[in-house]
């Protein structure tokens, strides 16, 4: 395999790069994360100039035509800024299901203002019991006439205060656990029925309990045939999980960069720490650790673009999800660890980092979900 990133992926690494240190420093970030919002709608539309929400779509639905690997490039870079914008949410998941499943009409109609930040979207598909298993599905979808009834409740759906649409899984027929009767819907977060309970999550985002109470859509809202949404729902989990452990290498890279930083200015005894041998090979466990990480996230993204079956692609998603998860833990701790109780306050931001990479654990499956499902397929 080549590693190494073509000159438009350098391109492309280099314009998030600029945008992170230039204009997306810790304080405007807690600036933009004390707002109703919780989101710059400034960066958002900068996103759109700067083509970044183009990068899910093919050329064919007029976007970049990125693959896992341009995705894995700039989420490793938003990592590093803890960047709190619903680029996740938004484009990566909602806008993929669209473009996967989505009709003629749909895709037109939808993915054109995503393209252009005017539209954001948000996935729901978590629900109590679940157990990061998307095709846990227990909300329901009743057909009257030419109209569907939506009922259930969904958890902790990313992006939600902000989304104008949302993309709700719901369950047509089968067993809760059954992966055939899942069909997904375009819901308005305004609709008549839906309910948001907003809240902002331990890392800054902006997030929400979503309960659907006699939701009633046209039957034209489904995307893709009835009861046939559960094979891509998990495609798209699963580049979401891809994405998140980038953006989780990003960000532990950026905690040890400000570990060793700090050790060379901090002083004991007159002596700055960093000098210490005890905590050099601290420094250089987190600095193998991050390059574990980053390494095989990079090998499941080439794997994702290649030509081998769901499974193995799974495999290769869990494989990395696990491995990133086991980092983070060795990373953050000896992160705050070496800051000391500094480490843990809301002035520095190697807490934030903190947060942001526990989260970013748990999102989607933490390590120990990921090792047993990769065991399992």
């Amino acid at each position: 395999m080549d590693f190494s990133y073509s000159e438009e992926q350098q391109m492309l690494q280099e314009s998030v790069q600029k945008f992170v240190m230039q204009q997306y420093d810790f304080y405007k970030r807690d600036d933009i994360i004390k707002t109703d919002a919780g989101y710059s709608a400034d960066n958002w539309n900068l996103f759109a100039e700067l083509g970044w929400l183009t990068v899910p779509f093919s050329e064919e639905d007029g976007g970049f035509g990125g693959n896992a690997v341009d995705l894995m490039v700039m989420m490793e870079e938003f990592g590093k800024g803890m960047l709190v914008e619903p680029y996740l949410s938004a484009a990566v998941m909602g806008g993929t299901l669209i473009a996967d499943l989505g009709n003629e009409e749909q895709k037109s109609g939808l993915i054109p203002k995503i393209m252009e930040g005017g539209l954001i979207t948000a996935v729901a598909y978590a629900e109590q019991g679940s157990r990061f298993n998307p095709l846990n599905v227990k909300a329901t979808a009743k057909v009257e006439g030419d109209d569907v009834v939506l009922n259930g409740v969904k958890l902790n759906v990313l992006g939600a205060p902000n989304s104008q649409i949302m993309i709700v899984s719901a369950r047509e027929s089968g067993a809760a656990t059954d992966a055939e009767g899942i069909s997904l819907y375009l819901v308005d977060s305004d609709a008549e029925g839906v309910d948001i309970t907003a809240y902002t999550t331990i890392d800054g985002r902006k997030s929400g309990d979503v309960a659907l109470n006699n939701v009633r859509v046209p039957a034209t809202a489904r995307l893709g045939a009835a009861g046939a949404a559960g094979t891509a729902l998990s495609a798209v989990i699963d580049r979401a999980t891809l994405a998140a452990a980038a953006e989780a290498v990003g960000a532990m890279d950026s905690l040890l960069t400000k570990t060793v930083e700090y050790s060379k200015t901090r002083k004991q005894f007159g002596t700055a720490i960093g000098t210490f041998q005890a905590l050099q090979h601290r420094m250089a466990d987190m600095f193998i650790q991050c390059q574990l990480a980053r390494s095989i996230v990079v090998r499941a993204a080439m794997i994702l673009d290649g030509d081998d079956d769901a499974a193995t692609k799974a495999r290769a998603v869990s494989s990395a999800k696990s491995r990133v998860g086991k980092s983070i833990r060795l990373v953050g701790q000896e992160a705050v660890q070496i800051h000391g109780g500094i480490g843990v306050t809301d002035e520095l931001d190697v807490g934030h980092l903190f947060k942001r990479v526990t989260a970013l654990d748990l999102m989607f499956g933490n390590a120990e979900y990921h090792l047993q499902r990769f065991a399992s397929l």
